[in-house]
């Protein structure tokens, strides 16, 4: 059966499964899901450092971006969707299954800065993948789709590792088990997935609103940062004083503050992240614990996720931006005050951050879709293409810089230093929210005249 041909769902589940080759996705996220985690508890297991993951981490966010441009460049030429999603797929499980004869930190960085090589080839294929075979009609409820079931595959992946490892503490050989899942994921996309006859570019994929949502909710939610395919520089006579004039034209423009306030997010957000779960292993919590911890993360974001977008037009996307960045903010203020171990510490510790990073979870959910609608309102009649580039840019930055600051952070200060810096990125953020709603509004309307004397 040729899945791509088949008719759409009944309604009532066309919120979860706009074609039944979407489960292809579901698998692959359960893998990936598990596998950043499992990766940081094998270098705990080995009484490795936070400091050793910040250097994975760091090498593994250069290849992704060094990559992505690669791939797009790729996807535009060789319009070979189901063939990208297989050197993805079949990648992962080849290098999860390598990974179970690790014997030495320096192979985990090889491999791991392998799948920073091999992610964009899926990501690009699967978003361009869903722009074809979809009209624009359907697109919303497909790529409303492609998010619920990657949620789901992450909550799943959350919970197999911590089963497997509430069985028994063999920690490698959970990585054959998500080694099976990306080959299930291939298997199914071999069977069910067809070329599109009429190919896009990865341009395309900056012009579609729903698209954009899906680009960029992978950026925060999965941390990791999934830059766009922005065109290369053309360096020609002129190029500094055209830069220039662009530099003093997006001075007036909301722009710039948006690029500035979703960096300081993203910079905090790994900032945070490449420390939590070792924070979490110092404070006593067992390894099958750290994966429930994460579950109850990407559980949130299943919830609230699909209500993003009506929340985002009942009380204004810009408001969602600045709520959901301070609930995060809030979020990791709590657990600073979780690091002074008389307040909590011992049991209270497991019950306490499951709740708590329950609640960032919830915050990245709202804070995905509202930011990405808010910067692709900024995008008609613009260089879309060019403005996602830098935004892409300003994305590899704070996922290199973060990762490389957490780890410098948490060695040589502490955990509690590292997370107070990232709520300080964030409070820095929100009156640089407050600024481009301003700017927009007024380029909207103009300038508001004084009122007339009496």
């Amino acid at each position: 059966m040729d899945w791509t041909e088949t008719e759409r769902p009944s309604p009532a589940w066309a919120s979860f499964l706009a074609r039944p080759w979407l489960l292809a996705f579901l698998p692959i996220n359960a893998a990936t899901a598990a596998f950043g985690l499992s990766l940081q508890l094998l270098i705990l297991k080995a009484q490795g450092s936070v400091i050793e993951w910040a250097l994975a981490a760091t090498l593994f966010n250069g290849a992704l971006i060094v990559s992505s441009i690669i791939w797009g460049y790729l996807a535009d030429r060789y319009p070979l969707r189901r063939g990208f999603l297989l050197i993805n797929y079949i990648g992962f499980a080849a290098i999860y299954a390598a990974l179970y004869q690790l014997t030495s930190f320096n192979e985990l960085i090889l491999l791991y800065t392998l799948v920073g090589v091999l992610t964009p080839a899926g990501v690009s294929a699967s978003n361009l993948l869903i722009l074809e075979q979809f009209s624009e009609g359907e697109r919303p409820t497909a790529f409303a789709s492609f998010q619920e079931i990657s949620i789901l595959g992450s909550i799943v992946g959350g919970l197999v590792g911590f089963f497997w490892l509430q069985a028994n503490e063999l920690l490698r050989p959970l990585l054959i088990v998500l080694a099976a899942f990306a080959l299930a994921s291939a298997i199914i996309v071999w069977w069910g997935v067809k070329d599109s006859p009429k190919p896009l570019t990865s341009h395309s994929t900056t012009l579609d609103a729903a698209s954009l949502v899906s680009r960029l909710r992978h950026s925060v939610a999965l941390r990791s940062a999934v830059p766009f395919f922005p065109p290369f520089p053309q360096f020609q006579p002129g190029v500094v004083h055209r830069a220039w004039r662009r530099v003093r034209e997006e001075a007036r423009h909301e722009l710039p503050l948006i690029f500035a306030a979703s960096l300081l997010f993203n910079l905090s957000a790994n900032l945070f992240n490449v420390s939590y779960t070792f924070y979490l292993s110092a404070v006593g919590i067992s390894f099958a614990g750290i994966f429930l911890v994460n579950v109850s993360n990407n559980a949130a974001q299943g919830v609230l996720f699909p209500l993003s977008g009506s929340l985002s037009t009942r009380g204004g996307a810009d408001r969602l931006v600045r709520t959901s960045s301070l609930l995060r903010c809030v979020g990791y203020l709590i657990v600073v005050a979780f690091t002074f171990d008389h307040m909590f510490g011992g049991a209270l510790a497991f019950g306490a951050n499951i709740l708590v990073y329950a609640i960032m979870g919830g915050a990245i959910a709202l804070y995905s879709t509202a930011s990405s609608l808010v910067l692709f309102r900024t995008l008609h009649e613009r260089d879309a293409g060019s403005m996602l580039g830098l935004n892409s840019a300003l994305g590899g930055v704070a996922a290199i810089g973060g990762a490389f600051l957490s780890g410098i952070l948490s060695y040589y200060g502490s955990y509690r230093l590292t997370f107070l810096v990232a709520a300080v990125g964030l409070l820095i953020s929100l009156p640089l929210w407050a600024a481009a709603d301003a700017a927009y509004i007024h380029r909207q309307v103009g300038p508001v005249a004084p009122p007339a004397p009496s």
